[in-house]
Order: C-alpha cells, then structure tokens, then sequence
C-alpha cells in the first residue's frame, strides 16, 4: 500500500526581494543558508535558499545547459568534451555556494551518471576539482523528489494525477491521489527516453530531413510503447484527473504558448496551461526545421535540436493520462532537495569528512517519520528504503 509522501506541508519558496529589508518586518535567525544542486543529462542547476516565515527565500540560483549525456546512448560513456562542460558549470555553482556562506547543501547527478562506464570516475573528478559530492540517485529517488518538490502546485482536485519529469535521459511518471490534503504516491515508473537519449535515437539527419515528421511519430511511438506498461495500470473512468509536469520541455513550451520574447522559466513557473494548446505546439515545433526553431525567442538554438523530442513524449504522456490542463512547476529537484535538508536539520545526523576542515551532515531520512514510510508500489513491487541524503556541511 502506498504510504504518505510526507506527514507534514512543505516550505515554500519566495524570490528574495531586490530592496533592503524593512526594519519593521525581519525575519528570525535562521540556522542554515541551504543548496542544492541537480546535474541531468542536459542541464545543471543550482538553488540556494534560506528559511523565512515557515517557508524559504530563494537568494541565489543558476541553470545552463551542459549536455553531459551527449552520445551516451551510442559509447555507452560520457565524453571528455561532456565532462568538462559540466566540470565548468559545476565550478560556478560551488563557487556560488562559498560565497552565499551555504552551510548544508545536497548534490545530485542523475541517468547520464547511471548509465554510463565513467560515471563514477566523473563524480570523482568532480570532487577533486570543484569541491561538490554528487550523489548518482536511482530512478526511484527522482520520482520521489518529482513530488515532494512540485505537488503544492496541483491544481485543487480529489481527482488523481500524474506527475512527470522529462529528463535528458529519462523520463519519470508518478500517479499520486491526495486523502485530507496530502499526496500518495501510487505507482510510478521510469522510461530510458529522454530528450537526449531520444533525439539520438534517430539522429541528425532524419530529424532535419524531408521526412521529420516520419522521424517525429516514429520518436513519440518509441515513448509510447516505454509507458505502455505503466498506462495498463492507470484508472480509466477516474474523474478531475490532474496533470504537472517538470523539465525545460514544458516550459519552453508554456513560454512559447504565451509569446514571451525570451525563454523565461520564472514567467511560467506555476502557470496551468490548456493541453490541447500544448498539443498544438508540439505539432507546430515538429513541423518546423532547425533553423525555424532556433529562431523562435523561446527556443533558440541551444533547445532548437532537442526540443521536439520533449515534444514527442510529451504527446505520448498526455495521450495515456488525458487531462484538460497541464501544470508547470520549476526546480522540483532542487526544491525538493532544500525542504529534505530543512527537515534533517531537526534530526540527528550522522556526520563524516568531506573536505579537509569540513564536515558532511548525512540526512538521516531512515529515521525521520516523515519520510521513513514513504515506500510506494511502483514498477515490480516497492521502492526500497530511501536513500541517505549526502547534506553537505560547506561552512
């Protein structure tokens, strides 16, 4: 039986604000300034936060695109070209965290990590050049952060809904319900394809080709069959079903939806938009060539080449879960990773070396009871018990 995600709310994160804080309204002390940092196949991204009025202010973050899996799923390695990219954007998020004086923070690395014969010798590389742990989280880990880091934003409902997260490499699907507010995570289940590893999937050449649209329905077939298990289980007459989806997929596609003149995730962080409008995008971007893509202010050229695959699973997400309006919440993982390190500061920790002068702070989430019953069905049978956080004392 699926147990609770949580037995308590979630903070929630505020912008902090530009101007000087008004004397009249302070804060109390806060104990920590918390990170987070989450390397995908395609991006690395950084959040460092800080408790305030039972929730966090966001005080610094950063994204870019690195394309570490890039030709993993063809070497079965991450290249040195990769690596180093990644290695770079890494750097400036440990120098961030140095200077915004984090004293907890979490790092994760996800499918590229996984699947690849040089994953871990990269994480030691990381290690020894920037200073920053990664931790090489199962698929399991990231439905469950998928949640706890965007479930606040689900539309008001006693409908189920499916939450998912289209990685470069992966994609997740989680069914959670909610009973007397808090979610349940029913089944989930993780597909091998993400923008990356389906866009190579076809490769260059049938993707800006005269057959595009061949190559398209061929790539949204691909992600159909992968969640044709997982959709056999879904409840088919359940009313008020809910959507929310997570990934730079479905808010370059909000941003386009709405014509803002520059890729901004912070415009569409929250927003619901129609299904059937995201259907039309995908059409429209899988219809255009690369040049036509790369020109749309959204777009550009750093997503033009991947950005319809998202759109090829996102089509076969919504053709198995049917709902009227999909939800978009931004840095699930990294949000999530700040409310997981907000709670083990109220538990005993384990603690053991991470760099000369420092100390590692391991969340000790076995013990903590709102999240040691957290052991959803998924595929096969239950997940198993969480994993140690690896909470990082960087102060």
């Amino acid at each position: 039986m699926a147990q609770n995600v949580a037995s308590a709310p979630a903070p929630s994160l505020r912008q902090e604000p530009a101007s000087s804080k008004s004397p009249e309204r302070r804060s109390p002390p806060f104990r920590h300034t918390y990170g987070a940092v989450d390397l995908g196949t395609n991006n690395c991204r950084l959040l460092i936060a800080r408790p305030f009025d039972g929730g966090f202010t966001v005080v610094d973050a950063f994204s870019r695109i690195v394309r570490l899996g890039e030709g993993l799923s063809h070497s079965g390695a991450l290249s040195d070209a990769a690596m180093d990219r990644a290695v770079g954007a890494l750097a400036i998020c440990a120098d961030k965290l140095r200077r915004r004086n984090v004293s907890l923070s979490r790092s994760v690395a996800t499918e590229a990590c996984r699947r690849a014969r040089n994953g871990e010798a990269f994480v030691e590389r990381v290690k020894r050049e920037t200073g920053i742990v990664l931790d090489i989280i199962e698929p399991q880990e990231e439905a469950r952060l998928a949640v706890l880091g965007c479930h606040k934003l689900l539309e008001p409902g006693d409908g189920p809904a499916l939450i998912f997260d289209i990685g470069g490499g992966s994609t997740e699907l989680v069914l959670v319900d909610q009973d007397a507010g808090a979610p349940k995570i029913r089944s989930w289940w993780s597909a091998p394809w993400g923008v990356v590893s389906l866009t190579e999937s076809e490769g260059k050449v049938a993707l800006e080709g005269p057959d595009r649209l061949k190559a398209y329905r061929r790539m949204r077939e691909r992600a159909r069959r992968a969640f044709a298990s997982f959709a056999s289980t879904l409840p088919s007459d359940a009313p008020g079903i809910r959507l929310l989806g997570t990934s730079g997929t479905v808010t370059t596609l909000a941003s386009v939806h709405l014509a803002l003149p520059a890729y901004d995730r912070r415009a569409v962080d929250g927003l619901h938009v129609p299904v059937n409008a995201m259907q039309r995008i995908s059409t429209m971007i899988a219809e255009m060539g690369h040049e036509e893509r790369a020109a749309l202010p959204c777009i550009g050229r750093d997503r033009a080449d991947l950005v319809v695959a998202g759109c090829a699973i996102l089509e076969a997400i919504v053709e198995i879960w049917p709902a009227k309006t999909l939800g978009l919440p931004i840095g699930e993982f990294a949000r999530a990773s700040c409310v997981r390190l907000w709670r083990a500061t109220a538990t005993p920790c384990e603690a053991h070396p991470h760099r000369k002068g420092a100390k590692t702070v391991v969340d000790a989430m076995a013990r903590a009871p709102a999240e040691r019953s957290l052991r959803p069905a998924g595929q096969g049978g239950k997940l198993p018990q969480p994993r140690r956080i690896q909470a990082h004392r960087t102060g």
